[in-house]
């Protein structure tokens, strides 16, 4: 079984999509055991407190830098014998130390299709303005492996969300968590607790199975 920790900054509704997945047994051979906020506070912990899960605070106002604070993270990680680590709206850079600590066991939800609005400054609702911004069609969400490239790392999965006329950001990146984030990134998760995931250069392969 593949203890997972879940890395969160504010209301962690990707958080909630994990919970409940895990609650339908839909992560298969993995169980999240942690969940690490960079603030006291945050309503994601609350989530936490409900499902049962230990929560934990790495604030990052209580180190002087990104470095500092990804050291403790990794040391607190390796301490609670993380097999897997899911960025769901955590909202700090974090340093190599972490991608050292655990390659090719990152994951991160992004809301956009890869390589399209993403890297340094695209998070949150900043990617669904840029999308209606440039006029796009379709956007969607993607999960990747963490490599040291902002929004950089291996794409696992992938799925689209048309854009329709009158959308503001707010109803765009709802329905882009309702239709994409929140599915993929329970599958991609358990696909990786099952062992199913081989990464090639910049190709995630997937074994033959259930998606």
């Amino acid at each position: 079984m593949t203890k997972i920790a879940v890395l969160v900054s504010g209301g962690g509704t990707n958080l909630q999509a994990l919970i409940d997945a895990q609650n339908r047994g839909e992560l298969k051979n993995g169980e999240i055991t942690a969940v690490i906020s960079s603030k006291a506070g945050a309503y994601a912990l609350e989530r936490a407190q409900k499902a049962g899960i230990p929560g934990y605070v790495v604030a990052r106002k209580e180190y002087d830098s990104n470095r500092a604070m990804t050291q403790a993270l990794v040391a607190r990680l390796k301490e609670l014998d993380i097999g897997l680590v899911v960025l769901a709206g955590f909202m700090h850079i974090l340093t190599e130390e972490m991608v050292a600590a655990y390659p090719n066991a990152i994951l991160n939800v992004h809301p956009a299709l890869i390589p399209s609005f993403c890297g340094a400054g695209y998070y949150g609702l900043h990617v669904h303005e840029k999308a209606l911004a440039y006029g796009v069609k379709v956007t969607g969400a993607t999960v990747h492996f963490v490599n040291e490239e902002p929004d950089g790392g291996p794409i696992v999965l992938q799925k689209a969300v048309d854009i329709l006329p009158g959308d503001t950001p707010e109803v765009l990146q709802r329905r882009v968590m309702e239709q994409a984030e929140w599915i993929i990134l329970p599958k991609a998760v358990s696909l990786f607790c099952e062992g199913r995931l081989s990464v090639e250069g910049r190709t995630v392969l997937i074994q033959e199975g259930e998606l």
